[in-house]
């Protein structure tokens, strides 16, 4: 017989997988291998750190992108003083901690804003050659890092000049909640900045101040670690089926102290698309590290191990059950038939078949009884019929018991054990970084919306309201180099368009932002009863107070900002709980889904001590636990008056923590007892019971007295040997008749003769 076919395998397979399916129940719903840290707060904080360098790379690239903004409509404005250059750029931007200006033939500084900027780290190689102008980073005498951007001042009737800018590496302003700390961390694991860290004069004890050193020396070996774990490709870092975060990100567990243990997430700076779109800030080879002390998790009670254990021990017995019914009822009679067809094939007609009892089997048995009668000739002939019971379902009677039976340990497993309900204990850190994590969101949204304005304030200079054609050519230039916004447009008093370009403008003109006077705000949002909210930012024409400078945010650039990995679903909302943008599709104005949500955006709008706050909740309705937060925009620019909040929601089954894997783990061994199950019962069926079926109709045609029906073996298996054994006995019973028919015929022709 051949290995993979017959009866034998698929059973075989079947007590095998069974025995495997029970090991791997008795370790994965046991308490073996509890981590002290669920993973779900691990992830947490990878998502915090790759947010923080996702902040960190966005507000370097934004410094850069607007220090050769500015650089440029100098350029081609008229000559300004160097003391109004640097005090125009303060003025709009307010991000750099110190500017300069030189003259690049004298090495002369001709005015200087803020912190002084050191030049000794100015040489050739930084001025000329292909990297030329390029961010550097440099040290100061007391120690702190800036990071150094330059733009050339290149008029045409005029010297050239170096415009110099400089900025903290520090963390990003992002709330990093309670106990975190965050780290900017160079290559070769040198800590540039912390925050989160108390001051050790602050603290009360020694006790305190000892638990601060060793956050401290915990924070210096998790960014060495994370430093040298980050110098990896990034597609090769990545493990299989983690999400999508373009640079090198994980986790990394430290020491405990105290019952706590230290976690922390790294993340390298690395560019949104960097097919499209090179960035300064990744390529300056920093990463994010965010560290937080978590409670350690308890082991679970030897209970929960018995769990696994007996559940293990019940399906043992169910398998043995189901082999020994397999055996008796399908392979035992199946092989009998194979040796009782082959002593009938060889000639051995001496002793009756032994005929199983029931099913396919006994009809194949009883028409090998019968075919052994016609070949001794001690039996009926093919017209006395004899044909054995039929049955309706023979062996799939079998079958459907072997999977009742297993089915009898999958469901109750993969439906009823470990189940979960409302009552699951969520960890406070995952409700701490959902609401700090929608503040930084929010924080995100705030900037980017400030940083439109600011990008029209800075366009408005190369308005020339006497020239639309050098206008509209401004405009589209500029549309080309920010996807943030749809249409660009100028509009005088009555809401007429002076220079257009993009699309149509969306807005309503009569009442946009900026022709009602100076007093305007600047960022709104209109389009009610349409498909879309339209946000506008405007600004005004310096010296034409008549003149607006509008931009149109594309609603999909703040969609591109909600969607992060481990958030679940963000939306932005307007101070009436109508949402304005959102990580998913969503409908205009329409409200949150749920009413708690409404009314946690009411609640982190209320304004307490200095204004509104962010909240997190823990909502429990039904059988579902959901973890939601609200942000409220605070902060400065012209975006922090909308009244706008960010928030977020998912639900906490999503979570990595232990009472939702071990049900993943309950329902993951239910799904492989069916695939078991479909496997090899389907095998079965297949190899076994189909083709027996069609054997038995053809043997008992045979014994019926069909000689003239050729029988294939379609399978080199029992069931094929049975066809090959009935169709040698068919040869016999046509030869033994034609023999006959001669016989008889020879005395008729010997009268005739005489």
């Amino acid at each position: 017989m051949p290995l993979l076919g017959g009866v034998r395998p698929p059973i075989a397979l079947l007590c095998l997988l069974i025995v495997a399916l029970a090991g791997l129940t008795a370790k994965v719903l046991g308490p073996a291998g509890e981590p002290a840290v669920p993973k779900a707060v691990l992830g947490s904080q990878q998502h915090f750190a790759e947010d923080g360098a996702i902040a960190l790379r966005a507000s370097i690239d934004e410094r850069v992108t607007d220090l050769n903004r500015t650089a440029a409509v100098l350029n081609d404005g008229r000559p300004a003083d160097p003391e109004r250059v640097l005090s125009d750029l303060s003025r709009t931007y307010q991000k750099w901690t110190g500017t300069t200006v030189l003259d690049l033939e004298s090495g002369k500084v001709l005015a200087a804003r803020g912190e002084t900027i050191p030049l000794g780290w100015l040489d050739k190689e930084v001025l000329t050659g292909r990297h030329a102008l390029t961010p550097r980073m440099v040290r100061l005498e007391t120690g702190d890092v800036r990071l150094m951007t330059m733009a050339l001042l290149d008029r045409k009737d005029g010297p050239q000049q170096l415009l110099v800018a400089s900025n903290s590496l520090s963390v990003p302003a992002i709330n990093l909640g309670p106990f975190r700390s965050m780290a900017v961390v160079a290559r070769g694991g040198e800590v540039l900045a912390t925050e989160g860290f108390e001051q050790a004069e602050a603290l009360n004890s020694d006790a305190e101040r000892d638990e601060l050193t060793f956050l401290q020396k915990q924070m210096s070996r998790l960014s060495e670690q994370a430093a040298a774990r980050t110098e990896q490709n990034p597609v090769s870092a990545r493990e299989p089926g983690s999400h999508g975060y373009p640079g090198v990100s994980g986790t990394l567990l430290g020491d405990s102290y105290n019952g706590r243990v230290a976690t922390a997430g790294y993340a390298s700076l690395a560019s949104a698309d960097p097919e499209q779109r090179r960035s300064v800030g990744a390529g300056l080879g920093l990463t994010v590290v965010a560290m937080l002390p978590v409670v350690q998790e308890q082991a679970v009670g030897q209970e929960r191990e018995l769990y696994g254990l007996v559940a293990a021990g019940v399906l043992v017995v169910v398998g043995l059950l189901a082999g020994a019914l397999l055996w008796r009822a399908v392979q035992r009679p199946l092989l009998a038939l194979f040796l009782e067809s082959r002593r009938l094939a060889r000639g051995d007609l001496t002793r009756p078949v032994a005929v199983p009892r029931w099913g396919e089997a006994a009809r194949v048995g009883a028409a090998l009884e019968r075919l052994r009668g016609q070949l001794s000739g001690t039996g009926p002939g093919p017209a006395a019929g004899g044909r054995g019971r039929r049955g309706r379902f023979g062996l799939r009677v079998s079958l459907a018991v072997t999977a009742v039976l297993l089915l009898l340990w999958c469901v109750p497993v993969g439906l009823l054990l470990n189940r979960t309900d409302a009552s699951v204990s969520v960890p406070t850190t995952m409700v701490n970084d959902q609401r700090d994590r929608t503040d930084l969101v929010a924080d995100r949204v705030r900037r980017a919306l400030n940083e439109a304005q600011a990008d029209l304030a800075s366009m408005t200079r190369l308005i020339d309201p006497d020239d639309p054609d050098a206008t509209t050519d401004v405009l589209d230039d500029a549309l080309r180099k920010h996807t943030r916004y749809g249409t660009l447009y100028v509009l005088d008093r009555g809401g007429d368009v002076v220079a257009r370009a993009g699309a149509e403008p969306h807005g309503d003109r009569d009442e946009n932002t900026g022709t009602k006077g100076r007093d305007a705000p600047l960022v709104r949002v209109t389009g009610e009863g349409g498909k879309k909210p339209v946000i506008q930012a405007g600004a005004p024409v310096p010296e034409h107070e008549d003149l607006t400078l509008v931009g149109e945010i594309r609603v999909e650039f703040l969609n591109s900002l909600l969607a992060r990995p481990g958030l679940g679903e963000v939306r932005v909302v307007d101070a009436e709980a109508r949402t304005i943008a959102a990580s998913d599709g969503f409908l205009a104005f329409e409200d949150l889904p749920r009413a708690s949500l409404t009314d946690l955006v009411r609640a982190g709008g209320v304004g307490v001590g200095a204004g509104p706050v962010e909240n997190g909740l823990l909502i429990r309705e039904g059988r579902s636990v959901t973890v939601a937060a609200a942000a409220p925009f605070s902060g400065g620019g012209v975006a922090a008056d909308l009244g706008w909040t960010v928030v977020s929601w998912q639900n906490a089954k999503h979570f990595e923590i232990t009472p939702y894997e071990r049900e993943d783990r309950s329902v993951l061994a239910g799904m492989l007892g069916l695939a078991l199950i479909v496997v090899c019962l389907g095998w079965i069926h297949l190899v076994v019971v189909r083709p027996l079926r069609a054997l038995a109709d053809s043997a008992e045609k045979l014994a019926d007295g069909d000689l003239k029906t050729v029988l294939y073996p379609r399978y080199h298996d029992e069931v094929g040997a049975v066809v090959r054994s009935l169709e040698l006995v068919r040869q016999q019973l046509q030869a033994r008749r034609q023999n006959q028919a001669r016989r008889s015929a020879e005395p008729r022709l010997g009268t005739r003769g005489r």
